[in-house]
């Protein structure tokens, strides 16, 4: 299609279109991980809920090398079971579970949705530098995803259900809390993995330069650990590192990508 021949109502219709197909592929790949849920639940989503979980005998083998254990991260078995208080919740997990696990697999399409929709209004110059862009936000945000299911949930997750304020009270684990911190805390992975082509966009348009990060380098790190010690409030410094180094990579990682201020390109 021409841009330049497009009504503002063409551009209405294609927009449409656009969400059409992007609510399509979402449907099409919700049903897809409903119908295999109940594998993809024991096998993927409780997997940090066992000992046999990847990161926790890596870090079990870090801590010998450390010297010592690691809070929340004792050399015991470790298994949670979670419980269901509610007559619906199992359905109603199983229904929302399957959306957001479709979410993930359905955005590779849904950016290219997008691509098709904004590539005709864009000159060939623009639209290798936006190809590229979208390229790297999908894979970013499948990076995020992955570091979020790996690293930063698990840790979060067995410190807390090990954290004992006094032996009297036992832990019991709903299902319904369980999954509002593994989807909350995937998403936000996956959304926080999106700073560098944020910066990258706000950089192009003029809205942000390599000044601003320089200033405010010091301001960063203390914002970001900060962050890091919210999103696993262990009280080591191992497991800090662990969080707020891929954080301040991705604000580096950034400032690259950002550019120079005499840069016209």
């Amino acid at each position: 299609m021409n841009d330049g021949e497009m009504s503002f109502w063409d551009h209405l219709a294609e927009l449409r279109k656009t969400i059409l197909k992007a609510a399509a592929a979402t449907a099409v790949t919700t049903v897809v991980a409903f119908c295999f849920m109940p594998q993809i639940f024991d096998t993927v989503i409780l997997g940090p809920c066992h000992g046999s979980f990847p990161l926790y005998g890596w870090m079990a083998r870090l801590a010998e090398l450390w010297g010592s254990e690691l809070p929340g991260f004792s050399s015991g078995s470790f298994d949670i079971g979670l419980i269901n208080t509610e007559v619906s919740q199992q359905f109603m997990t199983h229904m929302s579970t399957s959306f957001w696990v479709g979410l993930i697999f359905a955005f590779p399409l849904i950016i290219y949705f997008i691509w098709q929709f904004i590539s005709p209004a864009l000159y060939k110059k623009e639209k290798r530098g936006a190809k590229r862009a979208f390229f790297f936000g999908n894979l970013m945000f499948l990076l995020g995803v992955a570091a979020g299911y790996f690293v930063i949930f698990p840790i979060t997750f067995r410190f807390l259900v090990t954290y004992e304020l006094t032996a009297s009270v036992n832990n019991m684990i709903s299902l319904e809390s369980y999954i509002d911190l593994f989807v909350t805390m995937i998403l936000m992975m996956g959304i926080v993995f999106e700073l560098p082509l944020l910066a990258w966009l706000l950089g192009r348009i003029g809205l942000l330069t390599r000044a601003f990060f320089r200033r405010y380098h010091r301001h960063a790190i203390m914002v970001l650990l900060i962050l890091a010690a919210l999103i696993t409030p262990t009280g080591d410094p191992f497991t800090l590192m662990v969080v707020f180094l891929p954080l301040i990579g991705l604000w580096e990682f950034s400032t690259i990508l950002v550019p120079k201020e005499d840069s016209k390109d």
